[in-house]
């Protein structure tokens, strides 16, 4: 469940500095003896704005002004729309059982673990359990506002004190930031030492979110970007079936230069998706649509000889 904000307030830091953060009015401002290092983060309507403008992608004034008032809080589809949704895009059952186990990973060390969502102004899919249960306190910052999200954050400087959260998920947002590897360290910095991590990212996807985004991992490129964490686990989440669905949506668009086009060609070819089911991973992770990480803090890093080792495909 969400976490309360007398219970993360005090783990808030400067994204600068990491400094401890003191309130002042409608403002936060960094908590150090050197006049140098006082910085003045906004507080709007109980959300600070936890963001390092000179150093990010994103703007000040359109963030604030803009981004703000962007809420998401989309309604649940109903009816036809429901079905033609869960059509076009089904449940992921290697992502709910990947859930099953970070979910009893966590809980067999921590009674209460406290788990955050890097992107967490929607539920991704999946992501349900850890909002349902509990004895689970989340946390969740994005660059839009949204009932789940407790402060606005760039997540190359994760405002948030070292050590302070048991669980990291991270769900389709590497593709969207510029320095992945920075992002994945400010993940192991605020992870206690035996704290887990599990991300999903686009391996082969069209480019979406326009001008934020920026990135694409192979399965192995992605496993050694998390070179600082002991494999518990990765491979592909959607396979070849489902980029293909990708690229005829993306390929109609452009034909016929109009996104609805697109949309209905998507629904026209839901079916191609579901022939993943039947390709084994060996055969379908060198075209798959998206890749997955879950893996644990270590003090040891993977090596270039091992990465090499790791990759699961057929191409031996």
């Amino acid at each position: 469940m969400l976490e309360k904000k007398e219970n993360y307030w005090d783990l808030l830091r400067c994204p600068k500095t990491k400094f401890p953060l003191r309130q002042i009015d409608s403002n936060l401002v960094t908590d150090s003896s050197d006049l140098n290092q006082h910085y003045r983060y906004k507080v709007i309507n109980n959300i600070p704005f936890l963001v390092d403008f000179e150093s990010s992608v994103l703007d000040e004034k359109r963030t604030i002004d803009t981004f703000a008032k962007r809420v998401i809080h989309a309604p649940p589809h109903k009816g036809i729309q429901a079905l033609l949704k869960k059509l076009v895009s089904p449940p992921q059952v290697t992502t709910a059982n990947n859930v099953r186990q970070l979910i009893s990973l966590l809980k067999s060390k921590e009674k209460i673990p406290r788990v955050l969502f890097v992107g967490g102004a929607s539920i991704g899919q999946g992501m349900q359990p850890f909002y349902d249960d509990e004895n689970i306190k989340v946390l969740g910052f994005d660059i839009y506002l949204s009932p789940l999200v407790q402060f606005i954050a760039d997540a190359h400087q994760i405002p948030l004190a070292d050590e302070s959260v048991d669980c990291v998920i991270i769900q389709a947002v590497l593709e969207h930031v510029l320095e992945p590897s920075q992002v994945v360290s400010e993940i192991y910095r605020v992870l206690k030492s035996d704290g887990l991590v599990y991300a999903e990212t686009p391996f082969l996807q069209q480019v979406h979110e326009g001008a934020y985004d920026f990135t694409r991992f192979t399965e192995s490129g992605h496993r050694y970007l998390f070179k600082h964490f002991e494999l518990i686990k990765s491979g592909a989440i959607d396979g070849p079936g489902t980029q293909l669905l990708w690229t005829i949506d993306y390929f109609s668009r452009s034909l016929f230069r109009s996104k609805a086009v697109g949309k209905i060609f998507k629904l026209l070819f839901f079916w191609i998706q579901y022939l993943d089911k039947i390709m084994s991973e060996k055969y379908s992770i060198d075209t798959a649509s998206s890749v997955f990480f879950m893996g644990k803090k270590s003090n040891q890093k993977i090596t270039p000889k091992e990465i090499v080792k790791h990759y699961k495909g057929f191409q031996k």
